[in-house]
This record gives C-alpha cells, structure tokens and sequence, in this order.
C-alpha cells in the first residue's frame, strides 16, 4: 500500500479564496476531496472556478467537496447566495413539505456551485438552553420534531444529487461547552439517549443520509473519558444497533477537544479504529500530513486492522457512486428569484406559527 491510499480517507480544508501549495501538497498526500469555509469563498463565480480548477488538478481522480451550508449563523455562502434562515425557524413552523422543499433549494445551489456534501443538517435536539454552540442550528427541543423535519431536509438534499450529513452523532444539544473550545459531557444514561438524542439519528438512517457526523464529546454511559469520535462503542451503536450502512465523518480533529489530547497522527487512528470513515483535518497542512503519516505507519505496523482502510475507502466509493459528481455549473440558480421567494415564505410562515 502506498501513502496516498491512506490519504484518500482525509478530507482537508486550505486556507483562502484560491488555488495554493497547500492545495497542491494535500493532493499530493491523495485526500479525498476539500471542505471550504468561508475563507475560501468570495462569491459564487469564485466559489465554482476554485472548485473546477481543483478537481482538474486531480488529473481525473474524483474528489469530493463539502460545505457547512445549515442556513441561519452558520452558512458559508453568503449574498447574492439565498441567505437560507436557521433550522429553530423550519422547527417553529413544523412542516415537512417546507424543510424537504428548504433542503431541495438549498441543494440546488450547492451542486450548481460543484459542491457534493452539505454537512447539514443538524439533528442535535436543543434540550439545554445554555447550550453555546447548538442553539437555533437545532430544529427543536422535540426529538419528534427534530426527526421528523432533519429526515426531511435529508430527502431534499439528496434528491438534488448532495450527499446529507446528519450531525453530530450521539448528540451534542444537551451540553454547556463547545467542542472548537472544550471536551464536553453527556451525562445522561442509556435509557435518557434512547429517549431523546438518538431518535433524529434514526429517522436519519431510516431516511437513507449518506453521511453522520461525529461529535468530539464524552457520553459517560457508553465510554467514560473518550471523545464519541474516537470510541468504538459509540460508534457501534451508530453502525450496529441504528444499522448505518453510509460514511461516518468525524468532525474536524483540529477541534480542541481532540487535538488538545491527542497527537493528530494518534487521533485519526484512533477515530478510523473506532469506525470513522472519512477523517477532517481542516486547517493546517503539517497536521494534515501527521494524520496521514500516522494512518499509513498504523496500517504497516498492524495498529490498524489490515482491512480497514480499505473498508473505508470502500464505503467511501460506494457512497460516491450514488451521486454523480457536479456538473451543472448553473451559476444562474444561485440566490435566483424562486429560492428568495421561498426563503421569505418560510419567513412569513415562522412569523405566523
């Protein structure tokens, strides 16, 4: 096996708006594709050029490109993009027909742009008010309606050919610390997540998502002591009782809760040992490259199960090949006059519920 093998189980993110030797080393390293933030992007010309001049410097391999595009504070496209209102609205007016019609508009533009993955959408159920990095992300503090409605924008998604990622599994609403920052606690037992932060992630699977995102935090009633990332029996609830068959994301190790424990080439170990699929390293090259080096020295050494970054390259094939890769560039669909219109329905809509 060669090095890049093991870099095709990484996604990576760069640091501005074009095409530079970051880029250039990480397609070296053979990632999987590209996250870009809102660094990366300055309108949506730029935003499609970037990503067609990536993916031809891939000389025809396929990479994947991904956003977090939840609507509301977290929305990397920005006007004349469809500013699209945070998932609380969806949940305050509690109807399906509108989130998957939400999830189909909001879709539209990304593929048009070249994007594959929206990480979105959220299906933390908001159940604890001092909670600093959840909020109106959520659709709820109903797990009936955060299944109902995260299902739905799932389907409307996907239907415009974007891969969904329901996040961030087992449930990051019920905590008072954020990940970026700090190692948050679920205290709670198993009867109390069966209850309350695993039924969206149902209703996820259920509705066939293609991806789950992982959630850099302690759930003591499963693994005291080990971010869920990095847990095998977090992770096998996930694959083994909710019986997802798609591609686990981890969210990105450069978040503090891991990379301030961890070195990044122990983590990303760590996190494909437990079960995750594709591995985020989002901002600097060097650790990008440590979690590379550190999965490709884990395969040699027998660190890792010889198969298991095959398996992973494999489940992340097949995921691929359910959606073709992007080729519309309809610039003309983005912030277009039928997604205003709708946003300010979904506004009217809130206003009256």
């Amino acid at each position: 096996m060669r090095s890049e093998t093991a870099g095709q189980v990484v996604m990576a993110g760069f640091g501005g708006p074009v095409v530079d030797e970051q880029v250039r080393e990480a397609l070296k390293l053979g990632v999987a594709g590209f996250i870009l933030f809102s660094r990366n992007i300055e309108s949506p010309e730029q935003t499609a050029e970037l990503i067609a001049e990536i993916r031809g410097l891939a000389e025809g391999r396929r990479l994947l490109f991904a956003v977090d595009q939840e609507g509301g504070r977290v929305a990397r496209l920005k006007a004349p993009a469809t500013i699209w209102p945070p998932m609380r609205v969806l949940g305050r007016i509690g109807r399906a027909d509108l989130a998957e019609r939400f999830g189909r508009l909001m879709g539209r533009e990304l593929a048009a742009l070249g994007f594959d993955i929206d990480f979105a959408p959220v299906v933390d159920v908001d159940s604890n008010p001092a909670n600093p990095v959840i909020g109106d992300r959520s659709f709820s503090a109903d797990p009936r309606v955060v299944a109902e409605l995260g299902a739905a924008v799932i389907r409307g998604l996907q239907a415009e050919g974007v891969w969904a990622c329901a996040k961030h599994f087992p449930g990051h609403g019920d905590t008072d610390l954020d990940s970026h920052t700090h190692l948050p606690v679920v205290p709670h037992d198993r009867r109390r997540l069966d209850e309350v932060e695993l039924p969206p992630f149902r209703a996820a699977v259920a509705a066939d998502v293609a991806a789950v995102m992982t959630a850099h935090l302690v759930v003591e009633a499963i693994e005291a002591g080990r971010p869920a990332t990095l847990s095998p029996r977090v992770l096998s609830i996930l694959r083994n009782e909710l019986g997802f068959t798609g591609v686990i994301v981890t969210d990105d190790l450069e978040m503090k809760a891991v990379a301030d424990r961890y070195p990044m080439g122990e983590a990303a170990v760590a996190a494909a040992a437990a079960g995750a699929d594709l591995i985020l390293v989002c901002h600097r090259l060097d650790r990008l490259e440590e979690a590379v080096r550190g999965l490709f020295d884990a395969h040699l050494n027998d660190r890792l199960p010889p198969r298991r970054l095959y398996e992973m390259r494999e489940r992340l094939q097949r995921t691929t090949m359910r959606f073709p890769a992007p080729t519309r560039r309809q610039l003309k669909l983005v912030g277009c006059d039928e997604h205003l219109a709708f946003a300010r329905e979904i506004d009217v809509a809130a206003a009256k519920a």
